[in-house]
C-alpha cells in the first residue's frame, strides 16, 4: 500500500460511524447502490476491495466459506471464476444457493448477498481466462484444486509439465475451469454507526422489482 493510500485509509476510517446513510429512494436499484459503495471502497485505498467471502453448503448441510475475487458485476449478478472440480464448485452443483459477503472495514461497511448461481458462458470464461497472466493460465492447468497433494513437488512438476506442453502457443481454456454468476434475491447494506446503532438497508427481490426495508442493528 502506498503512502497516499495509507493516508486515504486514515482519512476515511470512522467516516461510517460519523455519517449516517442518506435516505434511499424507493425506486433505488441495489446494484446502483453497490456500484457507489464499491467505488468508495476502491477510492479509500483498501487492498483488494473486490475480495468477497463465498459460502456454500454440501449435501449434508455443512457450510464452508472462502475468499475469492469478484471479477465483474452488473444487474445480472456478481461473477467469479474457479476450477469446476474445486470443493466450492462441487457443493454448488449439489446446492445452488449461495451467500456472499463484502467487508470494507476502513469504511465501516459490509454488503451481504444471498441468491443462486449459474455458470457463465464458455465465451465469457474464455475472455476472462485469456486476460490473465500466462503464469496464472498455466497454474489453472497445474492445480487439481481442493484435491490432496500426493507427493512433495507434485504441483511444481505439474506446472513444468504444462509449461512445456503449451510452450510457444496460446494456453487453452481448461474444460474444467470457468465462471459462476451469483443472481441475488437479497442484498443487505450495513453501515457502522456510533453506539452500535448501525444502519441495515435491505433489498429483497419480488416478482417484478425490489422491495426495500430496514432492520434493527
Amino acid at each position: 500500500m502506498t503512502l497516499l493510500e495509507k493516508l486515504r485509509c486514515l482519512f476515511t476510517f470512522g467516516q461510517g460511524v460519523a455519517l449516517p446513510l442518506p435516505p434511499i429512494p424507493d425506486d433505488k436499484n441495489p446494484f446502483d447502490l453497490f456500484a457507489t459503495w464499491y467505488d468508495d471502497a476502491q477510492k479509500s485505498g483498501i487492498l483488494l476491495p473486490e475480495a468477497m467471502s463465498v459460502s456454500t453448503c454440501d449435501a449434508t448441510g455443512q457450510p464452508s466459506s472462502r475468499m475469492v475475487l469478484m471479477k465483474s458485476f452488473d444487474r445480472d449478478g456478481f461473477v467469479f471464476y474457479t476450477n469446476y472440480g474445486s470443493r466450492k464448485a462441487q457443493e454448488l452443483e449439489q446446492n445452488q444457493k449461495v451467500a456472499l459477503l463484502f467487508h470494507w472495514g476502513v469504511l465501516q461497511r459490509q454488503v451481504r448477498i444471498e441468491g443462486t448461481v449459474e455458470k457463465t458462458t464458455q465465451q465469457q470464461s474464455e475472455q476472462y481466462f485469456h486476460s490473465r497472466g500466462r503464469g496464472s493460465q498455466i497454474g489453472a492447468w497445474a492445480s487439481k484444486q481442493s484435491q490432496r497433494i500426493q507427493y512433495e513437488g507434485e504441483l511444481k512438476q505439474r506446472e513444468a509439465k504444462f509449461s512445456e506442453q503449451f510452450k510457444d502457443q496460446e494456453v487453452p481454456l481448461p474444460e474444467f475451469w470457468g465462471g459462476y454468476r451469483i443472481k441475488p434475491s437479497y442484498i443487505e447494506f450495513w453501515q457502522g454507526r456510533a453506539n452500535r446503532l448501525h444502519d441495515r438497508i435491505c433489498f429483497e427481490r419480488g416478482d417484478n422489482d425490489w422491495h426495500t426495508y430496514s432492520l434493527h442493528p
